[in-house]
């Protein structure tokens, strides 16, 4: 029989309705490619082995009476800012050390509804910040990838790196995330592997750690298109619980998987040409355009004139949002106390200890932008820009445009420590350029791998759609993946 931590979700599903194999067994599968993994690559921070079990148990049952939910038996990984009830749930950071949660984030519970077992909870950046994941409190997760004849170790992306090196590395068939600048399409181009960040309002917030909440949506990531399409239909939905939630009808996601692009018009936003950009993300463009033209597509270069401005925009707004959500982190209720002479030492103690050194950064820049004097000179200025942003897309879409097609990142995953990342943090952001403004505007984005640099690394392209029309980026980012042909998979060294 195939190693059954190689299947699509697509097919595992199909396997446990047939009885070929059931969940117990492929839960067994994943736990023991966990154990022999983890340590090699730290994309769990918690394993769940017991509970995994004893859901899959549970799965079994319903599936032997012919029952079952849309992923009933099917495991996953949980990134660890989503609340898993009894679970541990401290967004990979010192501060929320011991927390676990009495409550289920909306996004969990549908999927347990609908059937999914919990194999774990998924290393990350602390509290969603960063591009690399190596600012979690619990170590940086270990790419699976590694460039031909090369043993250096390379970055998953940020900041769901324990997901996207997860689903990479066959340690779960499929894995929540979150994504506010480019947290799920990043990771998932640096690892081979396919990520969408829905529409804002699309996926419930309720029970996800708080980042910045204008622009944190949740979303999945996984081995294919269908198996995204998969997830992405059990965890959306309307939540009353969220008052962002938008309540409309979850559409049937992998039924729009195989519609194929013909007659649709795909934008080319001038903007996306970054001065210095490789050569081989031109060529991975031009060769997205040639695919999707082949398939029946017009292509049609525009303009999104406040691009530029995006990224700078993006670094006022989310830190100031960021500052805000994470005030309640003072080691009065929950968590890390460092005990201090008074309660105003103990906050400034815990909150030192308690938080690295970039969501320390990260607040700073917030605190300041908010402040008396700079609150009109940088964040009222920022939102106008923002509201810019989103009305470039907007005319682009009431022009024709069906979808805009631009690369995912501005190059393949580098390495652990790199120097000239981790001294300038500035070049580290910049690794969301292509990706913020997507979240700026509140729309869909999905990246799917389409090549590979010299090294034989990954290489993703991102499609960026209208207000709630993932359908349209599913039927698109298939046809890339399809006329790519590549086989995603690392080569195991762990």
């Amino acid at each position: 029989m195939t190693d059954l931590t190689r299947l699509t979700l697509a097919a595992a599903r199909a396997g446990l309705k047939s009885k070929d194999f059931t969940s117990l067994e492929l839960t067994d599968a994943y736990l023991k490619a966990i154990e022999a993994a983890n340590p090699k690559l730290n994309a769990y921070v918690a394993v769940t082995g017991e509970q995994a079990r004893n859901m899959a148990k549970a799965s079994d049952a319903k599936l032997q009476a012919g029952q079952g939910g849309a992923l009933e038996g099917v495991p996953l990984g949980i990134k660890d800012l989503f609340a898993t009830k009894g679970v541990h749930t401290q967004a990979a950071s010192h501060i929320l050390d011991g927390f676990k949660p009495e409550y289920e984030s909306t996004v969990t519970s549908n999927l347990w509804r609908d059937g999914a077992v919990m194999l774990g909870k998924l290393n990350m950046d602390e509290f969603a910040m960063g591009s690399s994941n190596e600012t979690s409190y619990y170590g940086p997760v270990i790419n699976p990838w590694r460039a031909e004849g090369s043993n250096a170790q390379l970055v998953p992306g940020g900041s769901s790196g324990g997901s996207a090196a997860a689903v990479a590395a066959w340690l779960c068939a499929g894995a929540t995330a979150t994504d506010t600048g480019g947290s799920i399409r990043q990771p998932a181009a640096f690892t081979g592997t396919v990520g969408i960040k829905p529409t804002y309002g699309r996926c419930s917030r309720w029970g996800v750690v708080a980042f910045a909440s204008s622009l944190d949506q949740a979303g999945p990531i996984a081995r294919t298109v269908e198996d995204n399409a998969i997830l992405l239909a059990s965890m959306a939905g309307f939540d009353p619980k969220d008052s962002t939630s938008v309540e409309l009808a979850v559409p049937d996601f992998a039924a729009a998987v195989e519609r194929g692009v013909k007659g649709l018009v795909i934008g080319i936003p001038k903007e996306y040409r970054m001065d210095g950009m490789p050569a081989e993300i031109e060529a991975l463009w031009q060769q997205g355009i040639a695919w999707l033209k082949a398939e029946g597509a017009e292509i049609r270069d525009i303009s999104l004139p406040h691009t530029k401005y995006a990224l700078p925009a993006y670094y006022i707004v989310a830190p100031a949002e960021a500052s805000s959500n994470l005030a309640r982190y003072d080691g009065v209720k929950y968590g890390l106390r460092v005990t201090g002479k008074d309660i105003t030492d103990m906050y400034e103690l815990t909150r030192a200890k308690g938080f690295g050194a970039e969501v320390r950064r990260r607040l700073m820049i917030g605190t300041y932008v908010l402040s008396a004097g700079y609150y009109d000179a940088y964040y009222v200025r920022a939102q106008k820009i923002r509201t810019l942003i989103k009305r470039d897309f907007e005319l682009a879409f009431a022009a024709g445009v069906d979808t805009i097609l631009t690369p995912a990142t501005p190059s393949a995953a580098f390495g652990i420590g790199d120097e000239d990342m981790n001294a300038d943090p500035v070049k580290m952001y910049l690794n969301d350029v292509f990706t913020v403004t997507v979240n700026m505007a509140g729309l869909p984005g999905i990246a799917v791998p389409a090549g590979k640099d010299a090294g034989g690394l990954p290489l993703g392209l991102q499609l960026i759609g209208k207000p709630f029309d993932e359908e349209t980026l599913f039927a698109a980012a298939r046809v890339i993946e399809r006329s790519a042909a590549t086989d995603f998979s690392p080569k195991p060294w762990w």
